[in-house]
């Protein structure tokens, strides 16, 4: 019997010897791998921290004590060590175990994360209520995976600073964010790190050392080799701030790293500890190539409605396997090669948007801000006011912590930079943290923005193209999905809707990929002998007016991966009834229900709010049913909820 199977909370942990710690270690490694390879999620950053979780688990009481954790994909080791280690195998899979810290799914997981560089402002809240509340526990934020260099870190830094109030931060710091960390405060780490064993002298902090870390440390100054590689740094940057500063410390050195935290437990005011660690620590591909294995998916994937069977009304699958990602990154490394004005900015995704061929060709117009979103769009802003043409690739979930520099500093002033909006939509086992279902509507409502939606490759490629040539912003938003090529690639009407298929009891009006998706639905309904069109806007903002006030039809069906509430089925509601255009037009909505999406794969998530070819289908025969002078054969009761449709 494995030691891992008698865990069941981390109490289980405390009557372990180290050496047995040591053996858990690789067993948790093990179970983590063997997990991810399967059921897909992150692999590389929870590698790295197995030892630093299993030490503050044996050294604190958590429950009692807090534990905050950043970039909350570092936290498999701690939900195994945390009443989950037996149904570890649900992870990120439907109603299974979330993979980042939910408050939901755990009273030990103190706050829910996803995003990153908010720990310590969540704990030193929680540091404050404690203090008021008269309590005595120790509260401890883990940060990493590149986090601080998000500007939101160091603003808490410095308010705890002030504050003075007991508090431990732990920096794990492995040189990486998912692509290695780029910027001053990273190269500042390097530095602590490489110089400082060798600057400072035994004899300044021989005495001081031995009380915060013990003998184990000190013998370690004496052999640059083994583990720990500096000690305290007089007049750091973090010392400045206020807080006491001791590392950085080899992470993976569990008996160190207990000695440590056993010692660190007894100081006062903040304190930050930085520890070092190896991305991918266990996995030798994860070792070698982090980046590639930061996030990887399952072993198999189920095929979704919009990946088809190669044939739509005859339209032949040529860009199936390729996916939006893909098509962005071939489309602005093409265009780039023609207009020397283009510019492309990222927020520490260059892999994830797209964008690490366009680096590899265009260096000196690449720019990796870090996970500093706000930053990323402000800059855009300054280059596109000398005349570049800023292309900023970012997340629809990330776009969000940069609204007010997208209102403020972009589209007040109509500058004309491009927002490449990745992972628009439902975007499977990441969960809510991460679903872009909300861009259309918080982007609908700003001034003098273009918001547009390719429903292919093709598409993408063109819209890309013209919205360069623009003199104010545009936003382009994809999915996390494949590009099939939806209708044919001639006379497509870039600054307007495509009518794809006409029909006689009805429209559907879709934007992007929902475009294949309502063409499949038509061909089902035809069969069913109901005549129902097919019309790919194309543009949320503007509209194309034209194409709606011409649309003489009974029922309209709007469809869209975004929230229903404000989204682009609200937009053509507020058109037609703005302009009596909906008198004799029923209308009826396809989106997001106002909920945030748990994780699933996306072709569950697609189901459970009604997106798929079969579950639209149903409905539509169910609302064509409703109405006695269109009578079709019986159906079998069909149960949908209210909010989907």
């Amino acid at each position: 019997m494995t030691i891992l199977e008698n865990i069941n909370s981390a109490k289980d942990i405390k009557r372990l010897s180290i050496d047995q710690l040591e053996q858990l270690a690789k067993e948790i490694r093990e179970k983590i791998i063997s997990t991810v390879l399967i059921n897909g999620g992150h692999l590389a950053s929870p590698l790295g921290v197995v030892e630093l979780t299993i030490a503050l688990h044996y050294v604190f009481d958590i429950g009692k004590d807090i534990l905050i954790w950043d970039v909350g994909h570092q936290a498999y080791t701690h939900k195994i060590l945390t009443g989950r280690n037996h149904n570890f195998d649900t992870l990120r899979k439907k109603s299974g175990i979330s993979g980042y810290p939910r408050r939901e799914e755990s009273p030990l997981d103190f706050f829910g994360t996803g995003h990153s560089s908010t720990s310590i402002s969540s704990a030193l809240g929680m540091a404050i209520a404690r203090d008021i509340a008269g309590e005595h526990n120790h509260v401890i934020a883990v940060i990493g995976d590149g986090a601080m260099t998000g500007g939101m870190a160091m603003e808490a830094l410095s308010h705890a600073g002030h504050l003075g109030t007991n508090l431990l931060v732990i920096l794990n710091d492995n040189e990486m964010s998912i692509a290695p960390n780029t910027g001053a405060l990273a190269r500042y780490f390097n530095r602590l790190i490489m110089a400082y064993p060798y600057k400072r002298a035994k004899e300044d902090v021989g005495s001081f050392v031995k009380r915060i870390v013990g003998e184990r440390v000190t013998r370690t100054i004496q052999d640059l080799e083994k583990s720990v590689k500096g000690f305290i740094t007089k007049g750091s940057l973090f010392q400045e701030l206020g807080f006491n500063y001791i590392g950085p410390a080899d992470g993976h050195d569990l008996p160190l790293l207990i000695e440590c935290f056993q010692n660190l437990k007894h100081f006062t005011g903040p304190v930050l500890f930085h520890c070092r660690t190896e991305k991918g620590k266990g996995f030798k591909e994860a070792e070698e190539d982090p980046q590639k294995y930061h996030g990887i998916k399952p072993k198999k994937i189920p095929k979704s409605d919009e990946e088809g069977d190669g044939i739509l009304l005859g339209i032949p699958e040529e860009e199936s396997g390729k996916s939006f990602t893909d098509c962005f990154s071939d489309a602005i490394c093409k265009l780039a090669e023609k207009d020397r004005r283009i510019v492309a900015i990222t927020a520490a995704m260059p892999a994830g948007t797209g964008l690490t061929h366009f680096a590899e060709k265009f260096p000196e117009r690449f720019f990796d801000v870090g996970i500093c979103e706000q930053h990323a769009v402000t800059l855009a802003g300054g280059l596109a006011c000398k005349g570049l043409r800023p292309v900023v690739a970012i997340y629809s979930t990330f776009l969000q912590r940069a609204y007010d520099q997208i209102i403020h500093d972009i589209c007040l002033q109509n500058l004309p930079v491009i927002f490449a909006i990745d992972r628009a939509g439902l975007v499977g086992e990441d969960g809510p943290t991460h679903m872009g279902t909300f861009d259309i509507s918080f982007l609908r409502l700003i001034p003098q923005l273009k918001i547009c939606v390719p429903r292919d490759g093709f598409d993408l490629e063109k819209l890309l193209e013209i919205s360069l040539t623009q003199e104010g912003p545009v936003a382009i938003r994809y999915p996390k999905a494949q590009s099939i090529l939806t209708g044919s690639t001639k006379e497509r009407n870039y600054w307007g809707a495509d009518i794809l298929l006409t029909g006689t009891d009805g429209y559907l009006v879709s934007i992007g990929t929902k475009a294949y998706t309502c063409l499949k639905v038509a061909e089902k309904l035809q069969k069913m002998g109901v005549s129902i069109g097919v019309i790919d806007m194309r543009w949320v903002k503007p509209l194309d007016t034209q194409v709606l006030k011409n649309l003489s039809t009974p029922r309209i069906f709007t469809v869209e991966e975004n929230t229903l509430i404000g989204g682009f089925g609200s937009a053509i509601l507020e058109y037609l009834n703005d302009n009596c255009l909906a008198e004799d037009t029923k209308i009826y909505r396809f989106g997001i229900s106002d909920s945030f999406c748990e994780h699933a794969t996306r072709e569950e998530q697609l189901k459970m709010f009604g997106l798929t070819v079969d579950e639209m289908f149903k409905k539509i025969l169910e609302i064509f049913e409703q109405n006695q002078s269109f009578p079709l054969p019986s159906l079998q009761t069909y149960n949908i909820s209210e909010n989907h449709c």
